[in-house]
């Protein structure tokens, strides 16, 4: 039968346990309606099993009203839309995570002190336009190569969406070295991220095939599947059990899983069960 490892860094991070510790505890006690701006997390199991719990996600603080709790979600918010909510009568709840709360600190750090702002992160991701919202005036870049079309001023900053690679960073870095005079990086990406990624690279080196499990919408899932991808052809990207395929593990002798930030325990203990299930069969 294949043996099947499970990566020694993955799954669901501090930032996202304690959010969802929040949410429950909030669900049990609140008196009134208790949302969420936004999913709390990038995955559509977990925000499926919160629905049930009651809590519900919105778009938008003008959809709460009196009496009603807006749980801030783990990727953080704008200081604008937080007052919006206390506008519109809400209990707020913080989940938003500590990394992500260093990355708005590092932003109005930087651009207080004049440097010409990069955030590195995915354009439209609800973290990056957080911490775009400490800082409006910053300008976000993908990688190195977005920064053809900028004027770069003589003093630039950086600071980076938690859930980017080392390697983009650097990357980023080494094209902005010798362009600047004074040149400032902040690393603000999340230690378990880098971590889940180091251990990812590790483990896809050593297997016949990879599963990586969380939401197809979590960004720092689908960077652990690029990362294990460009080591194993074989890696596929997983949210349930439902989608695992016995093909994809005929062969193997060593199977690997690892999983995004977002996704909790159980759900990692649900698919290797299932790929046991398979390898057995």
């Amino acid at each position: 039968m294949a043996e099947v490892i499970v990566a020694s860094e993955a799954g669901a991070c501090f930032g996202v346990e304690r959010a969802l510790d929040l949410v429950r505890t909030t669900a049990r006690e609140a008196c009134g309606p208790v949302h969420t701006l936004g999913p709390l997390i990038h995955n559509p199991i977990v925000v499926d099993e919160l629905a049930a719990l009651g809590v519900t996600a919105v778009n938008d603080p003008s959809e709460v009203g009196e009496g009603s709790t807006l749980v801030l979600r783990t990727h953080g918010v704008a200081p604008s839309v937080e007052r919006a909510a206390v506008d519109a009568g809400a209990t707020v709840v913080d989940a938003t995570c500590p990394f992500v709360k260093r990355a708005h600190r590092a932003a109005e750090r930087l651009a207080g002190e004049g440097y010409q702002l990069l955030i590195l992160g995915e354009e439209g991701h609800p973290e990056v336009e957080g911490i775009v919202g400490h800082a409006p005036e910053a300008i976000v870049v993908s990688g190195a190569a977005d920064l053809a079309g900028i004027e770069l001023r003589r003093r630039v900053g950086v600071v980076v969406q938690t859930t980017q690679s080392k390697a983009n960073l650097r990357s980023l870095v080494s094209e902005l070295v010798g362009r600047v005079d004074e040149l400032r990086v902040l690393d603000t990406i999340c230690e378990a991220t880098a971590g889940h990624q180091g251990a990812c690279a590790e483990l896809a080196k050593t297997v016949d095939v990879m599963v990586v499990v969380g939401g197809k919408n979590s960004a720092n899932t689908t960077r652990l599947a690029e990362i294990a991808a460009a080591i194993c052809p074989h890696t596929h990207h997983v949210e349930t059990p439902q989608e695992l395929c016995s093909d994809w593990f005929a062969n193997a002798e060593r199977i690997g899983i690892t999983a995004g930030a977002s996704t909790p325990a159980a759900h990692i203990e649900a698919i290797k069960d299932a790929i046991c299930g398979m390898a057995r069969g």
